[in-house]
């Protein structure tokens, strides 16, 4: 799923006991990927940074639906033929999914990857789709439709022609996975940013936490509220500029897949999780079930903070989250 970036990092750079703050930006996966580590000499941030690329690129080579080699695009490749054994990493990770489509009663599905696109946001749109398009466009999605076997190793989709997408979650699943190859290979501290979605560990050298500041999307040059994070994960779903507009209502790029239509109501929302895994993929599903039933489900999720921000700039938080306490004059 596209997403805009509606969140700022705010860093300190060097510390009195020498260690430094360390950034390599790179675009991988069609994306910006910024990775930050805290490290003693140039050195050893470059190895860290080459770590994480590779890590990145080992996974891209999983999980990519268009690289036609990967065990995902084998997956999609024999769609209503056959069951393909692939290996137990991605299994778990299309499980996990699996289990959030159930959370979210459909809002997010990885089949979203089967949808006819039918509605296009760069301006060439002149009318709706007919119902009946609508209708069809979708009939292929449906996470029911994914037989696993865990048992032989298998993945099995159910239709002809249906496929599977990580576009809502997969650059979560990577800043996990970043960040575990770190710390597991000794970095202490650091920061993955891939496309907004953000994942923390450790503190700066100051011994500060990493901040990052979150925009309203109908102000974007204006940040109106900061937050701390320490080992905590943050994603931005939005639609401020991939929109289009049909007898007066606002249609976005993130299309409920479970009717066919645009998501509608909100502009933005920013959810806060331990894992940046869980973080996109209900950044994404709490953005299709809308502001009331978004955020009612949010409520209920211990650990999980959101923002959102709807059609008329009001900004709405979860109960665990206290805005007063982070936000900008």
């Amino acid at each position: 799923m596209n997403r805009l970036l509606f969140i700022v990092l705010l860093a300190v750079g060097f510390s009195a006991n020498a260690q430094l703050i360390h950034k390599r930006k790179v675009s991988l996966l069609g994306s910006p990927f910024e990775i930050t580590v805290v490290a003693n000499d140039t050195v050893q941030a470059n190895q860290y940074e080459d770590m994480a690329i590779a890590e990145v690129k080992r996974i891209e080579n999983l999980i990519s639906d268009w690289i036609p080699t990967t065990p995902l695009s084998q997956i999609n490749q024999n769609a209503g033929k056959q069951a393909v054994k692939v290996p137990l990493e991605l299994i778990e990770l299309i499980e996990r999914s699996i289990k959030i489509s159930k959370l979210t009663d459909g809002a997010f599905d990885i089949s979203y990857a089967s949808m006819d696109r039918i509605w296009k946001f760069d301006g060439s749109m002149k009318e709706m789709p007919s119902p009946e398009a609508i209708k069809k466009s979708v009939e292929k999605v449906g996470y029911e439709n994914i037989i696993i076997d865990k048992e032989q190793q298998t993945v099995f989709l159910k239709l002809e022609g249906m496929k599977l997408g990580m576009g809502g979650i997969g650059q979560g699943y990577i800043a996990d996975k970043v960040k575990a190859h770190l710390i597991a290979n000794g970095c202490a501290a650091g920061l993955v940013n891939i496309s907004g979605d953000i994942s923390t560990w450790g503190k700066q050298p100051t011994g500060e936490q990493w901040k990052v500041g979150i925009k309203n999307p109908m102000n974007k040059n204006k940040i109106f509220a900061t937050f701390p994070l320490e080992d905590t994960a943050v994603e931005t779903s939005g639609s401020y500029e991939k929109y289009v507009t049909f007898n007066g209502k606002r249609y976005s790029h993130i299309i409920d897949t479970r009717t066919g239509y645009p998501a509608s109501g909100l502009i933005s929302v920013s959810v806060f999780a331990k894992t940046t895994e869980l973080a996109d993929a209900l950044a994404t599903g709490v953005f299709v079930l809308g502001k009331e039933v978004g955020m009612n489900l949010v409520n209920q999720l211990p650990g999980i903070g959101c923002i959102m921000v709807d059609e008329d700039g009001k900004i709405s938080t979860s109960n665990n989250i206290d805005l007063k306490k982070y936000q900008h004059d």
